[in-house]
C-alpha cells in the first residue's frame, strides 16, 4: 500500500488553533473515513502528515473521525508535534487506558473532545493537556457568563470549537478558553454594513500604487522608486527572495534586481499576498493565515488544468477572497480601486463565473463538511484524492511563506 491509497479513502478538512494572542499556533486537520466500515492504514496517514508537519516543523491536531482509525493512530506513536484528539467515550473505556498512557508519555499532547457522560478514570484525566468544547455546548456560553455557572467546574484548561466569527473568539477568550478552533472569517459585508476603509487598517498606499504599476505594466524604475518610499516593504521584499521558498541561487541585493528577476506576475503575487496580510489588527491574524491557505489551495486546484495563466488568477482569487471581511469594504467597493482579472472580479463581486466553484470547494474543506465537499467536487470534477493532494500541498507551501 502506498500514501496515495489513503488520500483516496478519506476526505479531509482544515482549521487554526488560534491562542489567546490571536496567533495560529497549529493546524486542525479533520479526516473523515469514505467509508463507515473501511479499514485504514494509521501509519500511511502519519506519513502523508509528516510530509507536511515533520518531526521538528510545526504542530498539528488530528481530528480522526473514525474510532478503529484513531486507536491504529494512538498506538503508532505519532512524532511529538502531531497533537491527537481524543473523543471522551474513548477516553472513558478501560480498554484504551494503556494505548492513552503511552501516547501521553511519548510526548504528544493529548485533546479531549466532548464533555464526558461519567466521570473519567483517575489515571486517564492527567493525560489531557486540554479539553475541546464546543461552543453550542458551552453552559457559560449558554448562560452569557464569563465565570463559570453554579455546579461547572473544569479541572484542565479548555479549547472552544466552533467559532465562526470574531465576536464569537474574542467572548470565548473572555469566558476564560486557552484556544479556540475553527474560522473567526464569517462575517459577511454588504452594502449597508460596509463601515471601514483601507486606509483605515494600515497606510497600505505603496502596496495600492505597486499594484497598480504592475498591472499597467511600467518601467521597473518607476516600481523602484515608489518601493524605495517603503524601506519595511522593500526589506520585506528582499527577504522573501533570499527564502527558501524562492529557491533563488544567487543573493538579491537590490531592488531593481529583485522585481526583475520575479517578473511581473510573481510580484504581483508577492503583492497580493502582502495587501491580504498588511492588517495591524490582531484579531484578524487567523483571518490572514486564512487569506494565503486560500491562495495557495486556489492555486493547487488548479494545477491539473495545464493552464498557468488559470493557476495565477485563482492563487489572486483566493488570496483577496477575505479582503472584504479585512477593511470592511464590500468587493465592489474594493476591487474599484484594485485591478484584478475578469475571472476573479466576477467570482468576487457577482459570486459567478468559472472560479466559484473552486471557491465553493474551499469552503467546504475550511467547515469540514464531507458532504458539501463531494457536492463541490463533482461540480469541478475532481477525485478526492487529487482534492486531498492539492489540500496538502497547499498546506505546506503556505508554512514555507510563514
Amino acid at each position: 500500500m502506498t500514501e496515495a491509497s489513503i488520500l483516496n479513502q478519506v476526505t479531509l478538512g482544515y482549521s487554526p488553533l488560534i491562542d489567546r494572542n490571536h496567533a495560529v499556533t497549529a493546524t486542525r486537520l479533520t479526516v473523515f473515513p469514505m467509508q463507515r466500515n473501511a479499514v485504514l492504514d494509521a501509519g500511511l496517514l502519519l506519513d502523508a502528515v509528516a510530509d507536511v508537519w515533520p518531526a521538528n516543523g510545526p504542530r498539528v491536531s488530528l481530528n480522526v473521525v473514525s474510532e478503529s482509525l484513531l486507536s491504529d493512530l494512538i498506538k503508532a506513536r505519532p512524532s511529538t508535534n502531531v497533537m491527537v484528539e481524543i473523543p471522551s467515550f474513548m477516553a472513558s473505556d478501560p480498554a484504551n487506558l494503556s494505548a492513552i498512557k503511552a501516547v501521553h508519555a511519548n510526548g504528544n499532547a493529548l485533546l479531549l473532545k466532548g464533555r464526558p457522560a461519567s466521570e473519567l478514570p483517575r489515571e486517564v484525566l492527567p493525560c489531557f493537556k486540554y479539553s475541546i468544547i464546543d461552543i453550542a455546548d458551552d453552559r457559560r456560553a449558554k448562560f452569557g457568563a464569563t465565570a463559570a455557572p453554579p455546579g461547572v467546574t473544569r479541572s484542565i484548561q479548555y479549547v472552544q470549537s466552533g467559532i465562526h466569527n470574531v465576536a464569537d473568539m474574542e467572548e470565548s477568550f473572555a469566558r476564560g478558553a486557552a484556544a479556540v478552533l475553527g474560522w473567526p472569517i464569517d462575517d459577511p459585508i454588504t452594502p449597508e454594513t460596509a463601515t471601514g476603509s483601507m486606509k483605515a487598517q494600515t497606510d497600505l498606499s505603496v502596496i495600492m500604487q505597486l499594484i497598480q504599476q504592475v498591472d499597467a505594466e511600467e518601467a521597473v524604475e518607476k516600481m523602484e522608486n515608489t518601493l524605495k518610499r517603503d524601506p519595511a516593504l522593500a526589506f520585506k521584499l528582499i527577504k522573501l527572495i533570499n527564502s527558501a521558498a524562492f529557491g533563488m541561487t544567487v543573493e538579491i541585493s537590490s531592488l531593481r534586481h529583485a522585481i526583475m528577476l520575479l517578473g511581473f506576475k510573481r510580484f504581483k503575487r508577492w503583492l497580493a499576498v502582502l495587501l491580504a496580510t498588511a492588517s495591524k489588527d490582531a484579531s484578524l491574524k487567523p483571518m490572514m493565515f486564512a487569506a494565503v491557505r486560500r491562495g495557495m489551495l486556489m492555486e493547487e486546484l488548479a494545477r491539473g488544468s495545464g493552464d498557468d495563466e488559470m493557476r495565477g488568477e485563482m492563487f489572486i482569487c483566493g488570496v483577496f477572497s477575505l479582503l472584504d471581511r479585512m477593511f470592511r469594504q464590500t468587493f465592489a467597493q474594493l476591487l474599484s480601486a484594485i485591478p484584478v482579472p475578469e475571472r476573479v472580479f466576477e467570482a468576487l463581486v457577482h459570486e459567478r463565473g468559472p472560479f466559484q466553484p473552486y471557491l465553493a470547494l474551499v469552503n467546504a474543506l475550511e467547515a469540514g463538511s464531507p458532504f458539501d465537499l463531494k457536492a463541490s467536487a463533482e461540480t469541478v470534477m475532481m477525485g478526492v484524492q487529487e482534492i486531498n493532494r492539492a489540500l496538502l500541498r497547499a498546506l505546506n507551501a503556505a508554512s514555507e511563506i510563514d
